[in-house]
């Protein structure tokens, strides 16, 4: 049930026939439909499993319906949170907690056996958290009935791979469930072709060589590493936005609007900035969740310091149970609060285009090389990358790799050159496919999915952040 497969779209197309007469017939028809799509969906997905899903809403359904005017609503809130985490936290962390803390803490050879991550665990869960919190803090005072809860917890374009959404957002759209327009249909394609080409075409041929080079540092040189970090860093943006768009122009052809989870976050200036650009979705819910509780801003200059890095730090283990992912949140964490420690400093500063060009090469940099943590299997690998790097690096290979790797260089140019694309020229491009014929609509389709088929190289790539 992979976004760019063959067998999820045979499936989606025989679901969305069928959707458009039920959604016109009947809402409460609509919702059972589409939740039998979304439960099979997540059993493909998951097998048994999941059973997850509809056992974490009902938890939290249940329980948020009882804490609403309930004199003990923090207990009760807090009852929710920890149910949701500890399924979480069994499944994704108890490898990490065990083999990574408490055997080296305690020179023990504990081992915790194969544990099967469920895939998309970590955004139900917290969208789950993120309603009974809205809730608690009414922020959100809708009444949803129990099929209605589960239909937002269980979407299938949000179930893998997020964007995170907020009740508030999403379920007054199911109360009203209105027919998709001509717009939204053809936005949702317009976006459908633009993830499949970012995912199927663009990451996915650049992941070819990307893997190769992380996998086994030692067998290439400095410039061969470099070419692969900078792949790395188009191929993660390129995958994750490219899912989001699918996400996004599927729910659009179903009649739902769901906010952009990337906006340009390569054109930012400084850290700060790119995490407002950079999975939105998750970011904000990092810092309404996590950072907010924690003090937020309110309670002085080292305590806000203090609490953004504490949040990086909390995002980078959601990422990923594996120090790797920790050490990537710390030095964003760190990265932020150097940033907001400065920022008085910096307005002094002339806003030139020598001093954006200047902040924009330093903020590149930072987050390319925070990405080698990310992608690196280990710190020994982080290690080889960065020696090789700085240490062999020789412009001598530039013509071998380009004559070894002439389509990924190519790929790699433009995915780069799509960054340079002006927002306006970006929406008036979206604008003036959204007013194509169908027909030139259909065959700008079929010319997307054949390059999908023409550039894949051997078994489809999973999504990256299917992982996390």
């Amino acid at each position: 049930m992979n976004f760019i497969s063959m067998g999820f779209w045979a499936a989606f197309c025989a679901f969305f026939l069928i959707y458009i007469f039920v959604k016109k017939w009947s809402r409460t028809a609509m919702l059972l439909w589409v939740l039998a799509f979304d439960l099979f969906f997540f059993w493909q997905a998951n097998g048994w499993l999941m059973l997850l899903l509809p056992a974490t809403a009902a938890v939290n359904y249940f329980l948020t319906e009882l804490m609403r005017n309930n004199q003990h609503r923090k207990v009760l809130l807090a009852l929710i949170i920890l149910l949701d985490l500890a399924a979480l936290v069994y499944f994704k962390y108890s490898g990490f907690f065990v083999e990574g803390i408490l055997n080296p803490l305690f020179k023990s050879n504990f081992a915790v056996g194969d544990i099967v991550l469920p895939i998309g665990i970590s955004f139900y869960t917290f969208q789950a958290i993120s309603y009974s919190v809205d809730v608690y803090r009414g922020k959100y005072d809708g009444r949803p009935d129990f099929l209605e809860f589960c239909f937002y917890l269980s979407f299938f374009p949000l179930l893998l791979a997020g964007p995170i959404t907020r009740a508030g957002r999403f379920l007054p759209q199911i109360r009203r469930a209105e027919p998709a327009t001509r717009h939204e249909l053809r936005l949702g394609l317009w976006l459908i072709v633009c993830g499949l080409l970012k995912k199927g075409v663009l990451a996915d041929y650049l992941a070819v060589y990307n893997n190769l080079a992380f996998d086994s540092p030692v067998s290439y040189s400095g410039y061969e590493l470099l070419m692969a970090v900078m792949g790395y860093t188009m191929q993660i943006y390129l995958d994750f936005s490219g899912y989001s768009d699918l996400s996004i122009g599927i729910a659009s052809l179903m009649g739902f609007r769901l906010d952009d989870n990337f906006l340009y976050p390569y054109r930012s200036l400084n850290l700060t900035e790119f995490w407002r650009r950079w999975h939105i979705s998750l970011s904000t819910w990092f810092r309404d969740y996590v950072y907010i509780p924690l003090g937020g801003n309110r309670k002085g200059q080292a305590r806000t310091l203090l609490n953004n890095f504490l949040t990086m730090v909390v995002a980078g283990l959601w990422h990923g149970s594996t120090w790797m992912f920790v050490i990537w949140g710390a030095l964003h964490g760190a990265g932020l609060a150097v940033h907001k420690l400065c920022r008085g400093w910096l307005k002094k500063i002339p806003d030139t285009w020598p001093v954006k060009a200047a902040s924009w090469l330093l903020t590149m940099v930072f987050v390319m090389a925070c990405w080698v943590f990310f992608r690196a299997g280990s710190m020994e690998d982080v290690g080889e990358i960065f020696r090789r790097i700085f240490t062999e690096f020789d412009f001598a290979y530039a013509a071998p790799f380009w004559a070894a790797r002439k389509l990924w260089c190519v790929v790699l140019a433009v995915a780069a050159a799509g960054l340079l694309i002006p927002p306006r020229a970006y929406n008036r491009l979206q604008a003036r496919f959204t007013r194509l014929p169908w027909v030139v609509i259909f065959v700008i389709f079929l010319i997307a999915v054949q390059l999908v088929i023409q550039l894949r190289s051997g078994d489809i790539q999973p999504f990256i952040y299917y992982q996390f």
